[in-house]
């Protein structure tokens, strides 16, 4: 189907959502129950259990038993109770990154305790609008005594005023509640959003060309296929080239191939086809950390072009990526936050698995 697509379904026997464009997969959202006792964008309340000064942070008790890493310990003394938010993905056996920097999102307004004052998104430019939804914010933030920030997404510019005052309103109730209950032993406050409610949020800006919703959704729109695809390791470039994906414990490795091309440019295009959809091969199979590139063989003058496409495909990510750049073995490096759990993670303890 060509245009953007809404998919809410089933896979996996999960809740999930999916983004298509033009019929290729581009973004996804699976119910993570079971594979994690805390999802990202969770609230709870922690525990500091111990101090870790060489690491520059605190391990902390979280709810069911997990354990949780915080990185900043500014302030922070042992046995001390706090709210974080769940910001990350950790592996078997390891700490579950948080942040003290809580945010509730809504699809139009996002609330931010802590860091106070009222900010409009950069992406509406229409200055009458920006200084309307910055008036209904300072509105909504008089008589409060530790009043929080408010960001005023960009899909507020298409929505009326009385929905995103309501959306505000609410946001604001749940803050409040939230952060006044931080006395007491690890608890779960806020649980992550559903698949569906994730999707409202993040994708409705701009608007889909249409919505599928069903247990058979996935099926019907070829998203299921699309996701299976992401389970297996060999990813296909055009032209006979290809690359190999696999995640280590220590590390992503990919290694690029240019099959039967043996042009003296075949290893430049199957770099830059590579490099072109890395961004979304690692959003979609829920990759992070320590990422090693093993490009096919080219010419050291157009690394640079290289680079510059890498730059400009991770531009618009939203997880923090840093390419960190080449090692006297020719291997290029770059990390990525690890912001979601791991596809196959979610495929192996599915009910359906």
């Amino acid at each position: 189907m060509k245009g953007r697509q809404i998919v809410l379904g089933r896979i996996f026997g999960r809740n999930a959502a999916a983004l298509m464009q033009d019929g290729r997969l581009e973004d996804l959202v699976v119910d993570p129950a079971g594979a994690t006792p805390l999802a990202p964008g969770a609230i709870c309340r922690a525990k500091v259990d111990r101090l870790v000064k060489g690491q520059g942070g605190v391990f902390l008790r979280l709810p069911e038993g997990a354990r949780g890493f915080l990185r900043d310990r500014s302030g922070l003394r042992e046995g001390q109770s706090l709210l974080v938010q769940v910001n990350g993905s950790a592996e078997d056996g390891k700490a579950v990154p948080v942040s003290a920097r809580l945010n509730f999102r809504g699809r139009h307004v996002i609330v931010t305790p802590g860091a106070p004052g009222v900010n409009v998104s950069r992406r509406i430019r229409d200055s009458a609008l920006r200084d309307a939804l910055t008036r209904l914010g300072e509105a909504a933030l008089e008589g409060l005594e530790d009043p929080p920030g408010i960001v005023f997404r960009s899909i507020a510019a298409t929505a009326g005023s009385d929905g995103i005052a309501a959306e505000l309103e609410q946001l604001l109730e749940l803050a409040q509640a939230v952060t006044a209950d931080h006395q007491g032993a690890p608890e779960l406050l806020l649980d992550a959003p559903e698949p569906a409610d994730q999707a409202w949020q993040d994708w409705a800006d701009p608007p889909p060309d249409s919505v599928e919703d069903g247990d058979d959704a996935f099926e019907a729109t070829g998203a299921e296929a699309a996701v299976l695809q992401m389970l297996h390791p060999r990813l296909d470039l055009g032209g006979g080239a290809w690359a190999e994906i696999e995640a280590l414990r220590a590390l992503v490795a990919i290694d690029v191939n240019t099959g039967s091309d043996h042009s003296p440019a075949a290893g430049l295009k199957a770099n830059i086809a590579l490099a072109r959809d890395l961004p979304r091969q690692l959003r979609l199979r829920g990759l992070g950390g320590q990422i090693v590139i093993d490009f096919a063989p080219m010419p050291k003058r157009d690394r640079g072009t290289l680079e510059q496409v890498l730059r400009a495909a991770f531009r618009s990510e939203s997880a923090e990526t840093v390419l960190i750049g080449w090692t006297a073995m020719g291997l290029y490096e770059l990390s990525r936050k690890r912001d979601r759990i791991l596809l196959a993670r979610l495929a192996g303890t599915g009910a359906d698995a």
